[in-house]
């Protein structure tokens, strides 16, 4: 069975972010398809230092003392990927992006090419601006972005408001449905463009 990894980038375990992807989970079910859905917890997550290390070791970060390696070696086991963030002065959780970032950096090559999703959950504003941010990690990794009906955008304050949000939740569910449909198309089989022309770097500055 294909299965999709839903990451839950807030800090609250059962807050608006997890009822946006347990929605997702859910309709993934009703299609046949499985779900893994992992929380980042809410102990410090280091940045990115840009030391290179990973790439003497690929596959994981140098830094094993968060949750970042732990969620990426997921990746090899999953044909999807739907990262899920809070917004936070109109930006997605730091720590999830901090986790995308390092994950994507050591240990690409069992994510690229797998189709992806981004949602964000807000109060009131910032939800395209951090949508947008999220989705630029995937696009650089050659994952197909999965759209639905409308951006993937559920809205709530206090915990449990995002299961008021009717339209949220049916856009959840198009998600869903669309990341079912692309992963039978597929066959779950990645996406082939990345790795078929050797990667040919452009600096500005020379």
């Amino acid at each position: 069975m294909m299965k999709v990894l839903l990451i839950n980038g807030s800090p609250r375990p059962k807050g608006n972010t997890s009822i946006a992807l347990a929605e997702v989970a859910k309709q993934l079910e009703k299609n046949g398809i499985d779900s893994e859905t992992v929380w980042i917890g809410n102990k410090p997550i280091r940045g990115c230092i840009a030391c290179n290390k990973c790439k003497q070791n690929p596959g994981a970060c140098v830094f094993d003392d968060d949750v970042c390696n732990s969620i990426s070696a997921k990746f090899a086991e999953c044909d999807a990927l739907i990262v899920g963030s809070p917004v936070y002065w109109g930006q997605p959780n730091g720590a999830v992006l901090s986790i995308i970032q390092r994950a994507f950096y050591s240990n690409g090559a069992n994510i690229a090419g797998k189709p992806a999703a981004a949602i964000a959950v807000c109060r009131r504003g910032g939800a395209t601006a951090s949508f947008e941010t999220l989705n630029m990690p995937f696009q650089m990794m050659n994952m197909p972005v999965v759209t639905s009906q409308y951006w993937n955008i559920v809205y709530g304050r206090e915990p449990g408001q995002a299961a008021l949000d009717t339209e949220g939740l049916q856009t959840m569910r198009t998600l869903a449905n669309n990341m079912a449909w692309l992963l039978k198309a597929t066959g779950g089989e990645p996406a082939p463009g990345r790795g078929d022309e050797p990667w040919e770097p452009m600096h500005f500055i020379r």
